[in-house]
């Protein structure tokens, strides 16, 4: 807490630009098929994404989404992949690396496939979104503590205004949840809800 009558150290805020894009991080069968270890409670934040899409692509904003892949072994995995055992479920051919039935890319939908938690790090996303004009992405996927968290810092640190939607995201459990959107709007990023970010779909 802020000294009596000093500003507050966080209470900046960004504002969205002209032109997002939703990126959806990790949607895939590895969190939402009980019989997986990385099972997490997602299903509402797959309908949430779900009706995201269906307003960006609308609004003719891309949609983008993430998935992780690995080489047999995990050797393109390196430390991440020898520090998180369950990442062996995504090895090339995994059915647990797929997209729900009731969220997947859809005609004109980009796919980015990652080895490590966030979105930008060794993958084309940054010089994409800047070729695309995109200044906004609103974020939603799993885990929230994980690839969300990684990929919204970085989307800040690559100058790309990050909007995590709550209601979009999900993770092994409300704490955890809970405690990383309070640190990404303290220090990294705005967090909205799903009519917030329809709005700025719409918007923009």
């Amino acid at each position: 807490m802020a000294p009596p009558g000093s500003a507050d150290p966080f209470s900046g805020t960004l504002a969205p630009g002209a032109h997002p894009a939703l990126l959806v991080v990790d949607m895939v069968m590895a969190y939402l098929d009980p019989a997986s270890s990385l099972f997490l409670d997602g299903e509402a934040a797959v309908a949430a994404t779900a009706r995201l899409a269906a307003a960006a692509r609308a609004a003719a904003a891309p949609v983008i989404f993430t998935r992780v892949v690995y080489a047999p072994g995990g050797v393109d995995g390196g430390l991440f992949y020898r520090k998180v055992p369950a990442l062996a479920q995504f090895q090339a051919g995994s059915p647990l690396g797929a997209f729900p039935p009731a969220l997947t890319p859809a005609a004109g939908d980009i796919v980015v496939t990652k080895q490590y938690a966030s979105a930008f790090f060794g993958t084309a996303l940054t010089p994409m979104l800047t070729t695309l004009g995109i200044d906004t992405l609103l974020i939603t996927g799993f885990s929230t503590s994980g690839c969300v968290r990684a990929s919204a810092l970085d989307a800040l640190q690559n100058g790309f205004a990050p909007f995590v939607v709550r209601d979009g995201c999900a993770d092994r459990g409300a704490a955890q949840h809970d405690a990383n959107l309070f640190d990404l709007q303290a220090k990294y990023a705005e967090v909205v809800d799903e009519d917030q970010a329809r709005r700025i779909l719409a918007r923009g």
